[in-house]
């Protein structure tokens, strides 16, 4: 029996590989220092667990949840206000999502038909590929290169592709790429979306790892935003629940509520004890978030900085829990280069490849093990002579 042509999209060749090539490593007994995976390494704050502990004693709290709960609902809105100074969010402005991942999937079924076209960062967070392949949606590429610090240039997509255009997805801070928004250039995307009747979503999971002084902010603060698009929030990185998949859509009504239709054909909403910890992140204290950024920064700044003291020139990512380093001169492609880290050092990261078309040429590595532990792999990467073999 052949199964349905779309799966076709979704291989999964480059990370069967390199979870076969890290097997191996370690049947000889060689130590792994893992980067590859973008998981939080720090403790769920105990505030967070309370109160999904608490819920989940109360029978009642087992049964459907059938929907989301005013009162987290009013607790994003809220939170916007606070964290980033969004006034006039309300609660037919929200829904849940089980992770961004999910949310962006149904939100490209829900917004896009086939052959409707839908632009992507490039390199990108493989789910916006995942979903415009959904939604069978033709994928236009708008590359982020390094001479413009791997931001979106609206001005250089032509002007057939942005006048054919339904959507376009942005994402600041960046995965794979490190990269925060500039001033004005979410003036210069309200503008351009206006002008060509685009949707921005807009992918807004890093705010809170941010370097250098600089302060995340939301799309929807500036002013057209919320004439133009929504936003995806997600508490999985700042709170480090990612396997609670706690995210939400907020923004345009119209958007959200198309959104929320389709999801309501598919389950029957969050678990209750899961919105209750929901609530207890977006009303309780934030020093967490705060110091755990400062320690993104130290392991920042202990592998840039580390990797260019024995010849490796990876420049400082500017935000995200992600560096994205250039493959050294003489190492081949992005996979081999990976290969070849991972046998003679042990050290595991993500091939750029697998970020879209102009990933090729650079790695990306997680911000996922503590100082010392960044320090011991740059020895073994160092000991192994493989940055300066030409």
């Amino acid at each position: 029996m052949k199964f349905a042509d779309r799966l076709d999209n979704f291989g999964a060749e480059i990370f069967a590989a390199l979870n076969e090539k890290k097997i191996a490593c370690e049947a000889k007994g060689q130590k792994i220092y893992n980067f590859s995976v973008g998981t939080p390494d720090f403790p769920v704050p105990d505030h967070i667990k309370n109160a999904l502990i608490e819920a989940a004693q109360d029978p009642v709290n087992w049964k459907y949840s059938l929907r989301d709960m005013p009162e987290m609902l009013q607790a994003v809105c809220d939170y916007f206000v606070k964290r980033y100074g969004v006034e006039g969010i309300t609660q037919d402005m929200v829904m849940s999502c089980y992770g961004t991942q999910e949310g962006c999937g149904h939100l490209c079924l829900a917004l896009l038909n086939k052959g409707d076209t839908v632009l992507l960062p490039d390199p990108c967070y493989p789910v916006f590929q995942a979903g415009a392949f959904l939604a069978e949606a033709d994928p236009y590429y708008y590359p982020l290169i390094a001479e413009n610090n791997f931001l979106p240039d609206v001005k250089s997509i032509p002007e057939d592709v942005a006048k054919k255009a339904k959507v376009m997805i942005v994402s600041l801070p960046a995965n794979p790429v490190g990269s925060v928004a500039r001033e004005g250039i979410y003036d210069e995307i309200i503008t351009w979306a206006k002008a060509n009747d685009v949707i921005i979503i807009h992918d807004n999971a890093y705010s809170d790892i941010i370097y250098d002084g600089n302060i995340g902010q939301s799309f929807l603060k500036y002013d057209g935003a919320l004439d133009v698009g929504a936003e995806f929030f997600s508490l999985s990185k700042s709170y480090d629940v990612t396997g609670a998949r706690i995210s939400f859509l907020v923004g345009r009504k119209d958007i959200v509520a198309a959104v929320k239709k389709l999801r309501s054909q598919i389950d029957f909403g969050m678990f209750i004890p899961i919105q209750k910890a929901a609530i207890a992140a977006l009303t309780g204290p934030t020093d967490s978030v705060k110091e755990q950024n400062k320690e993104y920064q130290r392991r920042r700044d202990a592998l840039c900085g580390g990797a260019r003291k024995i010849g490796w020139n990876i420049p400082n990512a500017k935000g995200s829990m992600f560096v994205w380093a250039p493959v050294p001169e003489g190492h081949g492609n992005s996979m081999e280069f990976c290969m070849e880290l991972l046998e003679k050092t042990g050290v595991l990261c993500t091939p750029g490849s697998s970020f879209g078309p102009s990933g090729e040429g650079y790695v990306r590595m997680a911000l996922v093990a503590t100082v010392p532990v960044i320090e011991e792999a740059l020895k073994a990467i160092e000991s192994s002579g493989i940055i300066n073999r030409k």
